[in-house]
This record gives C-alpha cells, sequence and structure tokens, in this order.
C-alpha cells in the first residue's frame, strides 16, 4: 500500500484537517472510533470502502483504523477542543503535539524560536509513522500562510521532513491571505516569508483563499451568513476530490506524484488553483441533471475557483480533472478535447496536451457524481503580486520588522523573499507570454520574461467569459 503522512498545523489548519478526517471517514464508512458501521453503505461494497483504507489509516486491534495523522500547534487551545470534541478518541494521543506560548502571528516565533523547540518531538512521530508504511508515497500538510505556528512552524517542518525524506512526495494545503479580509497586520511579511520556503520545498501547493470560499458560499450556495465550517467543508471537498483516486479504485486512477509529473512543467512553477463541481444553491438541486458537459463547464467557470485569480487574466500550464461516479471515459475525454478546442487561447500552445483527467468511480457522500478540478495557472501570480506589493509597502519602512529579528531573525531573510517571490512572479509571466523553444528555455521573441513584480502583470488579459461546452 502506497501511505500518506498528514500533517496540520497552526489553529487554520487543524481545524481544515479535523474536518477533511471527519469527510473522508465518512466516506469510508468509518465512524469516530474507527470503527467500519455495517449499514451505512450495501454489503457489497465493504471491500471497496476498506480496500485501500491504508492509504490514510492504520489498523489497530479490533478492526479499528486510527487516523496516520499528526497534530501540532504551539498553544493548547485548538488540541483541547478537538480531545473534547466528536474526535476526541480517533487520533493517536501521542500524535497530538502542542506548546504553551504560541507564536503570536510571528512567523518568525514559529520558524527560530518556539518552533524549534518543538520540532525535534513532532520529526520524532514523523519518523515513527514513516517506520510503520509499507511503501510511503508522500506528505500532505494543511496550513495558514498568514499567521505564526502554520507559517513559521509549518514551514520548518517541511524543510525538515525534505531533508531526511528528499525523494517523497510534498503536497500542501496553503490558506493565503486575502484580499480583503486580514486576520493580522504582519499577515503579508508571514506570507511572504513562507512563500519563499514552499517554492524550494515542496512539490506540490494548492492555494486556498477565505475570500473566494466567502464568495462561492454566498453566491453559488446561497449562504447569506457562511461561518469557518462552511468555508473548511469547501477546502476538504477539494482535497477529498484530490486524494479520492489514491483511496478508491477507478477506471482511471491518479496519484500525487502523476499530478505532479503532468500538471507542474518547471519545478518552482507548482503553485495550483483548484476547484470543484457541482456548486449550486441547496433548493436548485431537484431541477438540475447533472451530466459530464456541465460539471465540466463549472470546474472551468472562474468563480468557482478557491482563489482571488481570475484564470482568463492569464493562461493555462497545464489543468487537471478527476471526475466521481459511475461516468464513462469517453463522455470525459470527449469533454476536454472539447474545452480545449473552443478555448485554445487560454492555454499556452507550447504543450500540446495540457489537460489530464481521471475517474474514480466511488462519489462523495450525498452526490452521484462530481470533478475536482486543479490548474497550474500563470494567473496565480495575481495572488503573489498582491502579497509581494503589501510586503514592500510595509518593508520600505522597516514597520514590525523588530519583532522578527529579536526571535533571532536575519534581516536578510527579508529581502531574499522578497526577491524570490518577485522572480516567481517574472517566471509565471515569462512562460504565458513566450513561446519555449526546443531546449526548453524561452524564445527569442519573448524579451526578458518581464520585470521583477512591479506595472502590470496581467499579460493578455482574456476578457470574454469562458466559453460554454455543449452537451452533443
Amino acid at each position: 500500500m502506497r501511505e500518506i503522512v498528514h500533517i496540520q498545523a497552526g489553529q487554520c489548519g487543524n481545524q481544515i484537517g479535523t474536518n477533511f478526517w471527519e469527510t473522508i471517514s465518512g466516506e469510508h464508512g468509518l465512524d469516530f472510533n474507527g470503527q467500519y458501521v455495517e449499514n451505512i453503505f450495501p454489503k457489497e461494497e465493504k471491500q471497496v470502502r476498506l480496500e485501500r483504507v491504508r492509504v490514510y489509516y492504520d489498523e489497530a486491534k479490533g478492526d479499528k483504523y486510527v487516523p496516520r495523522a499528526l497534530l501540532v500547534d504551539l498553544e493548547p487551545g485548538v488540541l483541547n477542543n478537538i480531545k473534547s470534541g466528536n474526535l476526541g478518541s480517533f487520533f493517536r494521543p501521542e500524535n497530538m503535539i502542542h506548546a504553551t506560548n504560541g507564536a503570536g502571528n510571528n512567523w518568525a516565533k514559529g520558524h527560530y524560536t518556539e518552533g524549534s523547540e518543538l520540532v525535534d518531538q513532532v520529526l520524532d512521530v514523523v519518523r515513527k509513522e514513516v517506520e510503520s508504511c509499507d511503501c510511503l508515497q508522500g506528505f500532505q500538510f494543511t496550513h495558514s500562510l498568514g499567521g505564526g505556528t502554520g507559517s513559521g512552524m509549518g514551514t520548518l517542518l517541511i524543510t525538515k521532513i525534505r531533508e531526511q525524506y528528499p525523494e517523497k512526495i510534498m503536497s500542501t494545503f496553503s490558506v493565503v491571505p486575502s484580499p480583503k479580509v486580514s486576520n493580522a497586520v504582519v499577515e503579508p511579511y508571514n506570507a511572504t516569508l513562507s512563500i519563499h520556503q514552499l517554492i524550494e520545498n515542496t512539490d506540490s501547493v494548492f492555494c486556498i483563499d477565505n475570500d473566494a470560499l466567502h464568495d462561492i458560499c454566498s453566491k453559488s450556495l446561497g449562504l447569506t451568513h457562511p461561518n469557518y465550517k462552511d468555508l473548511n467543508s469547501l477546502i476538504t471537498t477539494v482535497m477529498s476530490g484530490v486524494t479520492c483516486s489514491l483511496r478508491f479504485p477507478g477506471q482511471l486512477n491518479s496519484d500525487v506524484r502523476k499530478l505532479a509529473v503532468n500538471l507542474i512543467p518547471f519545478p518552482r512553477l507548482h503553485f495550483f488553483l483548484v476547484g470543484v463541481a457541482p456548486l449550486t444553491n441547496k433548493g436548485s438541486t431537484d431541477f438540475e441533471k447533472l451530466t459530464v458537459a456541465e460539471l465540466t463547464q463549472q470546474i472551468f467557470d472562474p468563480t468557482n475557483m478557491m482563489a482571488q485569480c481570475d484564470p482568463r487574466r492569464g493562461k493555462y500550464l497545464t489543468a487537471s480533472a478527476l471526475f466521481r461516479g459511475k461516468i464513462s471515459t469517453n463522455d470525459v475525454d470527449e469533454q476536454m478535447l472539447k474545452v480545449h478546442q473552443k478555448n485554445q487561447a487560454l492555454f499556452v500552445p507550447w504543450i500540446p496536451n495540457n489537460i489530464k483527467s481521471s475517474v474514480c468511480d466511488i462519489p462523495p457522500i450525498g452526490q452521484s457524481i462530481s470533478a475536482t478540478f486543479i490548474a497550474n495557472s500563470t494567473s496565480i501570480k495575481a495572488l503573489f503580486k498582491r502579497v509581494a506589493t503589501q510586503f514592500s509597502s510595509m518593508y520600505r519602512r522597516k514597520a514590525f520588522v523588530h519583532w522578527y529579528l529579536d526571535e533571532g531573525m536575519e534581516e536578510v531573510e527579508f529581502t531574499e523573499a522578497e526577491s524570490n517571490i518577485h522572480d516567481l512572479i517574472s517566471e509565471y509571466q515569462q512562460y504565458e507570454i513566450v513561446d519555449v523553444g526546443d531546449d526548453g528555455q524561452p524564445g527569442d521573441d519573448g524579451g526578458d520574461g518581464g520585470d521583477d513584480g512591479g506595472g502590470d502583470m496581467g499579460g493578455d488579459v482574456q476578457d470574454d467569459n469562458f466559453e460554454n461546452v455543449d452537451n452533443q
């Protein structure tokens, strides 16, 4: 079995991660004690539900399945809430690791002082989990980039694990700062320092922001006052969709390494937009019949993206559509071909077949078919440019810098991180506007690949709506 070790760090990471375990446990037919519940699914489905359960769970005595998860925080509050909640007896007690002082929204405190004191204890548990695996596939992180623990200690853990297991895939589900709503004044510092680490030490980063999730909840789902549980539910729907073909059999299977190989044309460009379908108001579900064509139309809809980036203001380098349910692979292939042919202007011309698809037979609970969309789009540079602009406006005046230097951080790290994020923006811009020659390098007609993050980074803006894919 090709196992995955899941790690959730900080308040945001633990809330998302806990919701993720609730979701996939339901899909596998497990209760919150790790036992398979016989009467949830038909008897003939039991083998399918449990066939690959060891990808995320260890089997303990008495047919109990235990999540292969580490829950990490620098303060005890969130983990104490989990222990006293429905999942209190679900996780291994020794895998719930916390300190007492917290990171105080300070990346340096999570990365250098408080976090570094706890990291060895966490790595010991990681090592124990890895040794119990038959064939470890990789690591999966959930965290936020705007706080102190998820960003600072999260990236420290990622770096340390990468050093010890360099051949294993490192994937993160990262909540990035929202353009309108800020939970901390120093978010731009924390996010820039985190992105600097994620560029170097991860294989794939799924970018999510709360503002986009709020828009989906209010406009697509019709929720008047969405709360964090609603937002987390959307994120875990994506996580469940991305991992479904690891956990269940299907006609066209995928795994985290296949995803990385097919989605990342250049090693630094591994930041993805994600979306799911169907996303409809609960009151209108009885009036619609979902088809593959309808799902395809929805997943390419910019309003379904879970980060505030419009794919029409960039180009798709690559994309992946992961369908769930009893779906014909022929229908999937037809729709992928149609969407590519009708919207060629939105795809880079130098990757001929840049949409990957997979089909998993098991649908999400409560739905007959669904789809998850992962896009490597140059439009994501808007997210990085937004963070870089906010960072520069504060750092120019050295505002709040002393809090980071007091934790032992050197000021050169600020300038290195700023430079790295500007380089990343330029690389996305470069591959959006130029052809690539046979040697894999930009052609002569592309200039120098754009500026270093200033000015208009929009590239060739596609103002027309993404064409609908018909049913014919």
